[in-house]
This record gives C-alpha cells, sequence and structure tokens, in this order.
C-alpha cells in the first residue's frame, strides 16, 4: 500500500499538469507542438490552419466543428512520429502529390506506435492515412474521399506497410485507388469499412494472419483482392455490384472465405456500359479493366465477371457463402487444391463453376454439399439434401472456355445429343466438380 501512495504521489503533478489549449487560424500550430508537454491537448477552432506539422510528442490534437487543416499541396499535412497520439476531429486536406515521399493527409511513422486516428474527414490528399511501419494503430470512423480522376495517378484511402497489429474500423473510403491496400505486415484486422467507386476496395499483398470482416464494398472493380498472403480470414463481408471481381484469392494459402455475401445489383445498365468503357487499363492480375459488366435478364442486372477468383490458392475453406448474379460463381484455377467447399448458396449465375483442370473435386463436407439454384433436384427422403449428385460443368463448357466462338452452336441439336449422352452415360464426363450432397433450399447469408 505504502508503494502504491508513493507511485500515486509520483503521478499525480504529471496528470495535473497536462493541458489544454486552443489554437485560433492564424496561430503557429509547430510552435505550440514544440512548446507542449506529453499528455497535453491541442485544439483547433474553426476556420482553417496551416499544415504540413509533426507531432513528435504523445499529444492529442483535436479540432472544434469546421476546423481544417490544410497542407496547401505540399508534403503531407500532419506527420506523427510519436507513441500514443491521438488526432480527432479535423479537416485534413490538400497534400501533396510526390508518390515517392508517399504525401498523405496523415502520415505515421514507425515512432507511432498505438497512435489513434479517429473521427477525421479527409479529402483532396494523395494518400487519406499512411501507415508506414506503425504497430498498434487504430484508425477509426474517418471519412476519406480520394482524388477524383484516372485511379493509377491517384493515392490510397488508408495504405499500410509493416504495420503489424493495425486496426482499421468502421471508415467510410470513396474515390482514389484503392480502399485499403496492405503490404508486407501481419496480425491486421479490418473490420466495418465501407468502401465505393475505388479500384480494389481491401487489397493485400504479403500480409499474413490477418481478419477482413463485416466490410462492405460498393461500385467497385473489385471487392477483396488476397494477394500472395496466407491465413487471411475473410469473415461476413458484402460485395454489391463490384464489377470484375468480388473476391480474388491469388497465391495465397489456407485462406477462410466464411459467410461472405457476393451479388450483382439493379442498376441501370448504361451506367456500368459507361463506366467500364471509361476504366483504366492498369488492373493487377485476374482483374481485367477492359471487361464489361454481365447484364442479366431485363438489362438492368449487373453483377461482377466472377463472384470468386481463386487462382494457386490451396487449402483454403469456403463455407456458407452467398454468391449471385455474376457470369461465374467460382471460378477455380492454376492449381488451386486441398480447398474444402461447402454450404454455399450458388443463385443466378451465368456459369456457376468453372474449374480449369481434370482431376474430380467433391464439393462437399460431412455429407453436406452446396446449393444450386439450377440444379432441378429431388429430395424424396426428405432430409435437405438432393437424392443424386450435381455436376455443375460437361464436357461442352470445357469447350466453351477453350473455344468461346462455339457459343454459337450451344443450342444446336448435335450440342443437345452431347449433354444427353452424358446424362445417361456418366462415365463419359469429364473431370472436374461434382457436388455428392448437394443442398435443396440455400442457407441463410446474413453479414
Amino acid at each position: 500500500m505504502i508503494r502504491a501512495v508513493l507511485l500515486a504521489a509520483l503521478l499525480l503533478p504529471g496528470l495535473a499538469a497536462a493541458e489544454t489549449r486552443t489554437l485560433a487560424p492564424g496561430d503557429d500550430l509547430g510552435r505550440a507542438v514544440a512548446a507542449a508537454a506529453p499528455g497535453d491537448t491541442l485544439v483547433l477552432a474553426a476556420g482553417t490552419h496551416a499544415g504540413r506539422v509533426t507531432l513528435d510528442r504523445p499529444l492529442t490534437l483535436s479540432g472544434e466543428p469546421g476546423a481544417i487543416l490544410d497542407g496547401g499541396g505540399a508534403g503531407s499535412v500532419l506527420t506523427v512520429d510519436a507513441p500514443g497520439a491521438t488526432v480527432t476531429g479535423l479537416t485534413i486536406r490538400a497534400s501533396g502529390s510526390d508518390r515517392v515521399a508517399m504525401d498523405a493527409g496523415v502520415f505515421l511513422t514507425k515512432a507511432a506506435r498505438g497512435a489513434l486516428v479517429e473521427g477525421n474527414t479527409l479529402a483532396d490528399n494523395l494518400h487519406g492515412i499512411v501507415l508506414q511501419g506503425s504497430p498498434d494503430v487504430t484508425v477509426r470512423g474517418n471519412d476519406i474521399t480520394g482524388r477524383a480522376g484516372r485511379q493509377a495517378e491517384a493515392g490510397n484511402g488508408v495504405m499500410l506497410w509493416n504495420a503489424r497489429g493495425a486496426l482499421i474500423e468502421g471508415n467510410h473510403v470513396r474515390l482514389g485507388r484503392d480502399g485499403i491496400f496492405t503490404r508486407v505486415s501481419k496480425k491486421d484486422i479490418f473490420r466495418g469499412n465501407r468502401f465505393e467507386k475505388t479500384r480494389f476496395a481491401i487489397h493485400y499483398m504479403y500480409t499474413t494472419d490477418s481478419v477482413i470482416e463485416g466490410n462492405v464494398s460498393i461500385d467497385n472493380t473489385v471487392g477483396y483482392a488476397i494477394m500472395f498472403s496466407d491465413r487471411v480470414r475473410i469473415l461476413g463481408n458484402i460485395s454489391d455490384g463490384d464489377r470484375d471481381l468480388g473476391v480474388m484469392v491469388n497465391s495465397s494459402n489456407y485462406t477462410q472465405v466464411r459467410g461472405n455475401r457476393v451479388t450483382g445489383r439493379a442498376l441501370p445498365a448504361a451506367r456500368w456500359l459507361a463506366a467500364s468503357q471509361g476504366a483504366d487499363d492498369d488492373m493487377a492480375s485476374g482483374a481485367s479493366a477492359e471487361a464489361p459488366p454481365v447484364i442479366h435478364a431485363g438489362g438492368d442486372r449487373v453483377g461482377p465477371e466472377k463472384c470468386l477468383f481463386l487462382f494457386n490458392a490451396n487449402k483454403g475453406v469456403i463455407e456458407d457463402n452467398a454468391f449471385e448474379g455474376c457470369a461465374i460463381g467460382i471460378h477455380f484455377t492454376a492449381g488451386a487444391e486441398g480447398n474444402t467447399v461447402a454450404g454455399n448458396a450458388f443463385i443466378g449465375n451465368q456459369s456457376q463453376v468453372k474449374y480449369v483442370g481434370t482431376r474430380n473435386l467433391d464439393w462437399s463436407a460431412d455429407g453436406r454439399g452446396n446449393y444450386w439454384s439450377d440444379n432441378p433436384a429431388f429430395d424424396l427422403d426428405g432430409d435437405g439434401i438432393a437424392d443424386a449428385a450435381y455436376r455443375p460443368n460437361d464436357i461442352i463448357d470445357r469447350v466453351m472456355w477453350t473455344a468461346p466462338q462455339a457459343r454459337l452452336l450451344v443450342t444446336s441439336p448435335a450440342v443437345q445429343v452431347i449433354r444427353w449422352a452424358q446424362s445417361r452415360f456418366p462415365a463419359t464426363l469429364p473431370g472436374g466438380v461434382l457436388d455428392s450432397a448437394p443442398l435443396m433450399s440455400p442457407p441463410e447469408v446474413t453479414p
């Protein structure tokens, strides 16, 4: 008890010394930072304040309603270079455009361990928020608008490099290049964010042991792109009307894709056609910027080219997702092996599955397969499992994949005879996906 009293006596003077100072427009923020003690709070009054300032000590920088921190179009508007600093309640705008320097609205260095960037509005910056080697940072509840124009010349909403333990939560990101771009990081959580009109909503490169949960991606070119990143969990997200791909897993292993919903979106087809014709052509592997949107019956239902694209992705789990209104429900290619696929709903896709391979793959687990909207099945014993196995592809599909011009013949009597013969003689069917326990009704997916 004596030790506790002595410790409190030592700490109380420091706590009492913490001060709050309000700065008017025109006051020198850099000088105020230099004069502040660790733990102090600097409040920017309503109006425009000059940016290009560095927080080199653990301060709280906040803003009254209408407080603007302006970078004047050069450098990063605010640099955080101290542990435990907080930036909140500000409008932060007009960074520079130096891609090498990674100009940003808020730039956090590796010294900014445990910093908090919360409740800010960021606009007209090259990058919104950059975490450059900053561990255990929280970026929460910010509204980030990127620069309009060519995506190739824009920056990212939130960009991370080697930012272990980051929590990016509840932000709204629109325009710019990628909503969140992470490279060479681990143990990050991206949760409850919303992304609109970007290239990739979330883009992983060499980022492992991380979680993407409860996010919403709308009107982006690609929803969730996981590349060269192992043990990533993609849980309960929405991809609504993303043009090329809902979810892409490229050269990544042990990925869990659970409880997500990827759907087309009911919008005027002309809008999507115009967006497709004007899109940038700088897409990464697996997403074609020139691919037209998928237009469904009625001309107004559009969806991704592929709901889920797996390229050299192994030993993953794909369970309890809904894939609806895409040109292709799931595309497996380039050695994607050892994946468990069960409990998913494939609804109204033009092709439910495209599997480029000759092996037989059973897409069921523990007697539970997937729901297929085009499966005319019977369930005589009423156990919820169809009485016969389901094959989403046949030899004609393979012909169409290798020779797309053959689609002109798909309704011809000769093709129909081949398909009839395959249904009567299953031994003639090619290797590919087989669901040995297809579901009679779609599982409920409510991300």
